[in-house]
């Protein structure tokens, strides 16, 4: 245990005793997920540093204050990355922040999820404990994945202190086809795409295109290309990244911007709005000035969910049934037995 962490340790030990609120911040580039916290600010952003790393074991572990962009750097010059392909929405992105809001980019469908890379953390709870779950290999995870749970719990749980995570080889070729279409067409191709071996990383639809990113071996994605009607798309690789950080000139609207979570070949939601798709059609992108109540009632309707992502002042969240909501508040009684962490991020009694 570092200097850091102890200074931490002390900090959540003495807001344990006098049950004050602590809002845990670091990069600051996902301030804007989830709801506005009250309380005394924490900063883990000092704790950082990668702590180990083995390209030939695909392993590396990292403190959570650690920049994203150190970590990608990393890992590019030994020829790995990050396979979920997180977003930024910022140079001062940390790790721990991605880990805790469970951020994942265009290559999720096909490669897996944040919290499918994570092998284990070290985590400081709410009575000022530093305890350690998971291991650095997928062997060791046994059991209720605690470390896992921590992914997407939005620093409500406790604090992350270091992360551990599975990383993968970059392919050695990838180019993107692109082609017009309309939004029926798009979806039945891209979904198409999650049942065929064909090696498709992204598969975007931006409203008037279908982009399609096929990775792997130079000759696979030259056999691959073939069956895939379209052009290829030049600078393929800035397309990705702005379409991972909200930089495509689809995110300009303003306005308020939905997250539309559904089964990748649900049809075209009958909801007015500007739509853009990716994931394969699962995770749609929603401006619209139809009320919150109505889009959510069309998405359950389709067996969806939606998030507020940016703008508005609604309830930021899915509401929970009530089975859910007791759950979530005995793991939060557990970890966080005085709600110190992040309070009410992801809802006003957590």
């Amino acid at each position: 245990m570092n200097d850091i962490s102890e200074m931490l340790q002390q900090q959540v030990v003495l807001a344990f005793e006098n049950a004050t609120a602590l809002n845990i911040t670091a990069g600051g580039s996902k301030f804007f997920l989830g709801q506005e916290t009250q309380g005394q600010d924490i900063d883990v952003s000092a704790h950082s540093g990668i702590i180990e790393y083995d390209p030939r074991e695909l392993v590396l572990t990292a403190r959570s204050g650690t920049r994203l962009s150190e970590v990608e750097a990393a890992l590019a010059d030994s020829g790995q990355m990050l396979a979920f392909e997180p977003p930024s929405f910022g140079s001062s992105a940390t790790l721990g922040g991605t880990i805790a809001c469970a951020q994942s980019g265009p290559r999720r469908p096909y490669s897996g999820s944040a919290r499918d890379f994570v092998l284990g953390c070290k985590l400081l709870n709410g009575r000022g404990e530093i305890t350690s779950f998971g291991g650095q290999v997928m062997k060791n995870v046994a059991g209720y994945d605690v470390s896992r749970l921590m992914t997407g719990a939005y620093g409500t749980l406790g604090i992350l202190l270091e992360i551990s995570l599975k990383v993968l080889p970059r392919a050695a070729a990838s180019i993107t086809v692109s082609r017009v279409c309309s939004e029926s067409e798009a979806i039945a191709v891209m979904s198409e795409f999650l049942s065929k071996p064909y090696p498709v990383d992204g598969a975007c639809y931006d409203g008037e295109r279908c982009h399609v990113r096929i990775s792997g071996s130079a000759q696979a994605v030259k056999e691959t290309q073939k069956k895939i009607p379209g052009e290829v798309l030049p600078n393929a690789d800035a397309f990705w990244h702005d379409l991972r950080e909200h930089e495509l000139p689809f995110f300009q609207h303003g306005g308020t911007l939905y997250r539309v979570m559904v089964k990748p070949a649900t049809p075209p939601l009958s909801i007015a709005g500007s739509w853009l798709l990716d994931w394969g059609g699962a995770q749609r992108w929603l401006y619209s000035n139809e009320s919150l109540a109505a889009i959510r009632h069309q998405v359950t309707l389709a067996g969806g969910h939606v998030t507020v992502f940016r703008g508005g002042d609604q309830e930021i969240f899915q509401p929970l049934t009530a089975p859910m909501l007791t759950l979530h508040q005995r793991l939060k009684s557990s970890f966080d037995p005085k709600n110190i962490f992040n309070r009410g991020r992801l809802y006003a009694n957590l």
